[in-house]
């Protein structure tokens, strides 16, 4: 008898717990959903936050990155430039003849925007302004365009100067090929202090473009001379085309612009491009021995040269501003 009772009382002992225990993890459940349906608003607040942050940030993500197929269709419009200039005629100073590479973009039909010192590569130099001084006379000998895509270059004739800034528009040769350019669109804004850019040049010229070309074509042209026999060789095969580099806006002071977009000599001309593909700069020089040095003007000083050029005869130099 002991024994029964003893067996009923464990049983109704376990069926209690089970009881309890069913009654805890309903009231765990109900609990969940009250906190769900009935949350502080300030919770729901915090959390709405949270999302809208979270959102922002992709955005600017997305804002911060570079569509590979926009520089890619920039790339097309974008020139290697190849002169030869001399100096000569003061009796004073030896005649001075050499060679100048820059780069160069479209702005508008048969015209091409470059630095003042590529179109005039004299402008700057010290040494031909002391003999200019005393009656040398400065002179292009050749001043030709290579484009990506095409085996030919196209001359070109400067149209506008800048007085007061680096800066300039020429006239390309009107062909099939160079009439299909699209031209790059101009910023009539400064960027701001941070924003992405991205720079198209041509980094050493023939130089560059021989280092990054395939290893046959590199072994045969690496000792050539950086001069227009080894420019034409590369462009008949499809070989030219600019580098693109990528960094963001360091500072803008007045007209001038300076980035971390790294460059080189023969990068001078080329176009600095926001996240929109727009031009925001033009590429002009570099701070030897600092990353964040590279300086460009700012595009919105191009728009009255480009108007002006527009303007102007074919074969009529004019200089402005």
């Amino acid at each position: 008898m002991f024994e029964t009772d003893s067996k009923d009382t464990q049983v109704v002992e376990t069926w209690q717990r089970f009881v309890q225990g069913l009654l805890g993890v309903l009231a765990l459940i109900g609990a969940g959903v009250m906190a769900h349906y009935y949350a502080p608003p300030e919770t729901a607040s915090l959390e709405l936050q949270v999302h809208q942050l979270s959102r922002q940030v992709e955005d600017l993500e997305r804002q911060g990155a570079f569509s590979p197929a926009a520089v890619d269709d920039a790339r097309e419009s974008v020139a290697y430039i190849y002169g030869i200039y001399r100096v000569s005629g003061d009796p004073a100073t030896a005649p001075i003849h050499a060679r100048v590479a820059g780069t160069g973009f479209i702005v508008g039909p048969g015209l091409i925007a470059t630095n003042r010192h590529v179109a005039e590569p004299w402008y700057g130099d010290r040494e031909a302004a002391t003999a200019i001084r005393h009656g040398a006379t400065p002179e292009l000998e050749k001043l030709e365009a290579y484009f990506p895509g095409s085996p030919i270059p196209v001359v070109l004739h400067p149209v506008v100067l800048s007085q007061h800034g680096d800066l300039a528009i020429l006239r390309i040769e009107s062909t099939a090929f160079t009439e299909k350019l699209r031209a790059l669109p101009l910023a009539s804004v400064p960027p701001h202090v941070g924003e992405s850019v991205s720079v198209l040049a041509y980094p050493m010229g023939v130089t560059g473009m021989v280092a990054k070309s395939p290893a046959a074509v590199y072994e045969r042209l690496s000792s050539h001379q950086d001069d227009a026999n080894t420019a034409g060789e590369l462009a008949a095969l499809s070989l030219i085309r600019p580098s693109a580099t990528f960094g963001h806006i360091g500072d803008v002071s007045g007209d001038k612009l300076i980035y971390d977009a790294p460059t080189a000599r023969g990068g001078s001309g080329g176009p600095v491009l926001n996240t929109h593909g727009q031009v925001v700069g033009v590429n002009s020089a570099y701070i030897d021995g600092f990353s964040g040095g590279t300086l460009g003007v700012a595009a919105y000083d191009l728009l009255p040269l480009v108007e002006k050029a527009a303007r102007t005869p074919p074969l009529t130099a004019a200089k402005s501003r």
